[in-house]
Order: C-alpha cells, then sequence, then structure tokens
C-alpha cells in the first residue's frame, strides 16, 4: 500500500487489517459454531448467566476462537488477558495467575486467561495452571488447533471443558464477507466495491472455512484491483476473478455450484464409478474439493452409487461407502478429503450390477398396472386373541425347523404368484446368490 492509498484508508476510518478490524463484538454479531452459542446452547446460556466455564477451545484457524474469548470477556465484564504459549514462560504465568487472585479478592473481577496455541505448554506450565483453574481464580480459555486429548495434560482436561470448533460454511462465509464489504466504520463500505461472482466464489473455496484467510484475500484483491485500474479515491473498484486468484496465488477454477458445471462435474464423477475408472473418478473427486464443494453432497452420491450400481455385487461398498459418509461428520476435511478418495475409489473397482434397482423398479410397476392381491392367509399376523378364529397364520410354515433353514411356501399374494423381480447377476458377489436361489427353486 502506498502513501495515498493509506491516506484515503485512514481517512475512511481504517485501523488494521480487514480480518482484525471485522472480528465480531457480540453474540449477535458473531457467525458460526451454532452448536455452542445458538440459541439455548451451553456457552449462550453460560454468558446471560455469568457463568463462564473453563474450557478448550478445539479446531482449526479463522473459525471463531479467539473471538468468542473476546466476547465472553466483554459481555461479563471479566478482566481479558491474553497469552501466546509459544512465547509466554512459567514466571509470567504465574505473575497472571497472581494478579488474578489479587483482582478477584480485593475487587471482586474474574480474569478471563485465553492462552493461543496452549498445546505449546509443555507439562510444568499445564501445571502451573492447575491450582487456579481450580479454586476458579481464572476462567481458562485455551486455543488449539491440535487435538487436545494428545497434546494437553490429563489434569487439565479434567479441570476443562473440550469445546470443538468447525470449519464455517459457504453461507457463513458469504455473511462475513457481506458485512465486511457494506460496514462503513469497520469495513470497507465508505468504498465503490463491485466483486465478480466468480471472485467470491475463488474466496470462499480457497479459504477453507477460514473467515481470516477470506478477508485477508479480498483486502489482497482490492489493493491489486487498485493498482491495476489506478482508480481515483471516488471511482468503482471492480474486483473480477484474475484479481481474486493473484492474491491468493491459486489459479481460478470453473465450478459454479448452483450452475451447469456443478450438475456436469457430479454426473461426469459418477458415471466414472460406474465405469470402473479410478483415474477418471480421482480427476472428478479433485476438481469437486479444489472448487470448494460440500463433502457431504459427495458422500452421498457415492453412497448412492453403492448401492444403485455396484448393489449385491459387492455388498462391502456400501459398507464403506456409508463408513466414509459418517467419517467426514467425525473427521471433517481436509483430512476427510482421503475417506472420500478410498470409498469412490473402491466403488469404481467393485464388480456392478444393478439388479436390486431393476428388482425394486419392476416390483413398483406392477403395483400400478396389476392386481396386487392380499396378504395370504398363512403370513397374516396371528399374535392377538381371534387370529386364529380368522385363520391368520394357519400353514404357515417355520424356516428354522427345515434342514438348512429352508422350507418353500407362498410369500406372494396369489395375483402375484410366481412372479420374479430380482434375477442376480453373474458378476462378483451376486453369482454366489445366484447360484443360492437357483438351487433352493430347484433342489433337484
Amino acid at each position: 500500500m502506498d502513501l495515498f492509498e493509506y491516506a484515503q484508508e485512514k481517512k475512511a476510518g481504517f485501523d488494521g487489517p480487514l480480518a482484525y478490524r471485522m472480528r465480531p463484538r457480540t453474540l449477535d454479531e458473531y457467525v458460526g459454531q451454532a452448536h455452542l452459542v445458538g440459541p439455548g446452547r451451553m456457552l449462550n446460556v453460560a454468558l446471560k448467566e455469568d457463568r463462564l466455564p473453563s474450557a478448550i477451545f478445539y479446531g482449526p484457524p479463522g473459525t471463531g476462537k479467539t473471538s468468542l474469548a473476546w466476547i465472553m470477556a466483554e459481555t461479563t465484564r471479566a478482566r481479558f488477558i491474553q497469552l501466546d504459549a509459544s512465547n509466554s514462560g512459567v514466571a509470567e504465568l504465574r505473575k497472571v495467575l497472581a494478579e488474578a487472585q489479587d483482582r478477584l479478592k480485593l475487587h471482586d473481577q474474574q480474569t478471563l486467561l485465553f492462552i493461543d496455541e496452549i498445546h505449546r505448554f509443555n507439562k510444568a506450565q499445564q501445571d502451573v495452571l492447575l491450582p487456579a483453574v481450580e479454586r476458579g481464580s481464572v476462567v481458562l480459555v485455551g486455543a488449539t488447533t491440535e487435538n487436545p486429548y494428545f497434546s494437553v495434560n490429563a489434569p487439565l482436561l479434567s479441570r476443562t471443558r473440550v469445546l470443538p470448533f468447525y470449519p464455517l460454511e459457504p453461507e457463513q462465509l458469504r455473511q462475513i464477507l457481506e458485512s465486511a464489504l457494506t460496514d462503513p466504520e469497520r469495513g470497507l463500505g465508505k468504498l465503490r466495491i463491485e466483486v465478480a461472482p466468480e471472485a467470491i466464489q475463488h474466496w470462499l473455496r480457497v479459504s477453507g472455512g477460514d473467515a481470516r484467510v477470506l478477508l485477508n484475500a479480498l483486502e489482497a484483491s482490492l489493493r491489486i484491483a487498485r493498482q491495476k485500474t489506478g482508480a481515483a479515491p471516488d471511482s468503482a473498484i471492480r474486483i473480477g476473478g484474475d484479481e481474486a486468484a493473484e492474491a491468493v496465488q491459486q489459479r481460478l477454477v470453473l465450478y459454479d455450484k448452483d450452475g451447469d458445471a456443478h450438475y456436469d462435474v457430479i454426473s461426469a464423477f459418477i458415471k466414472s464409478m460406474r465405469g470402473s475408472d479410478p483415474d477418471a473418478v480421482l480427476h472428478w473427486l479433485a476438481r469437486m474439493l479444489k472448487a470448494g464443494e460440500n463433502p457431504r453432497f459427495i458422500a452421498r452420491r457415492i453412497v448412492i452409487c453403492a448401492s444403485e450400481d455396484v448393489g449385491l455385487a459387492d455388498p462391502q461398498a456400501l459398507v464403506v461407502a456409508n463408513a466414509a459418509a459418517q467419517g467426514i461428520e467425525y473427521v471433517g476435511m481436509p483430512e476427510g478429503e482421503l475417506l472420500l478418495a478410498e470409498a469412490a475409489i473402491y466403488i469404481a473397482c467393485a464388480p456392478k450390477s444393478n439388479r436390486a434397482y431393476k428388482g425394486l423398479t419392476a416390483a413398483r410397476q406392477d403395483l400400478e398396472r396389476m392386481n396386487i392381491g392380499t396378504v395370504p392367509k398363512h403370513l397374516r399376523d396371528a399374535n392377538y386373541g381371534s387370529a386364529k378364529k380368522l385363520g391368520h397364520g394357519q400353514g404357515y410354515l417355520y424356516s428354522h425347523n427345515y434342514p438348512g433353514a429352508y422350507v418353500a411356501q407362498q410369500y406372494l399374494p396369489d395375483t402375484l404368484k410366481g412372479r420374479k423381480y430380482y434375477e442376480p447377476s453373474e458378476s462378483g458377489h451376486e453369482k454366489k446368490i445366484r447360484e443360492r436361489l437357483a438351487l433352493l427353486r430347484d433342489p433337484k
């Protein structure tokens, strides 16, 4: 930024990086982590009752850990002390804790001690915190991007609550971006800025759910656009896809999640799994992930493909696909990308059969075009007093009373007797199913 631009921003009331200026000051301004701060949720209630818990905020960068700690202190009028674990020693820590004890005793004011990167504290430093947290002379809030169950001592964990923070969703990032562009006091609202949709899409993709990365990208793109256009202070500044890509040094991916490309790419991905081409599957998967596609959407399509296109040719495919979908919720991104890749490759390499899908379709068609009849009496529920008077359950053959737990009897309604809906293929496990059904239907 040159002196002229700096003077213009100072004139507009700007001071400090955009990401710093746009930090939320109240819960109403806070975006994301609704599972913690939404109505009726734990921290929301704690703030209203002025009963702050000591906690470990665990999650990726830019998800609001520090901002929420500031809001907690401001809302409860606690004294806010922030330490960075990477450059704070035991002596400094003891001094802060002693002052907190005096503050509580002499002025009845609580101290909220926020320790960033608490996982960097060694055992001795963490042990120093224990008495203060135990007696409540400080409310400890530690922030970490590392799993606290591996990096924080068990005694300290037992005195705190581990609260997970999740990457911000695209709509939440859009809300933050809109605030930054329109806020005339802390944001860029006093400037005339026009942002192309592809620029916004690019920022959302590269930010990875990190609000700080998003706002830094906006600020860098703004400066590049100014330099390119040489716009006067009162002129409109246009930020396009090129400026957005240049600011974050990542190539713009042409992928509109709400347009044709979204459907075309997912279609290619599914057809590549169905067509048993793992290389193409990985290409389309990588393309979607790079463009910021919702991993839950991808996981759902993999599960559907496992059921519809692999089917009983490999029953394990559905297990693998469902495990990946559940793992996404547990692991999150970016690690969850590997779960999607493994499941998609498994589906692509598995034998294929759509006979279950075809069988269900045929059964549904008969519901529409045929007299489907009633439930045969021997199959009807006989577990109530008057059932026998109606003949329900009479003549039913209990399979487990026969060799191999099988006995031939009619299970379809009379009007559909003899209909065949499921015909196993010769592919994979279905070949074994085909052989078994053939033996059961014709034991000779």
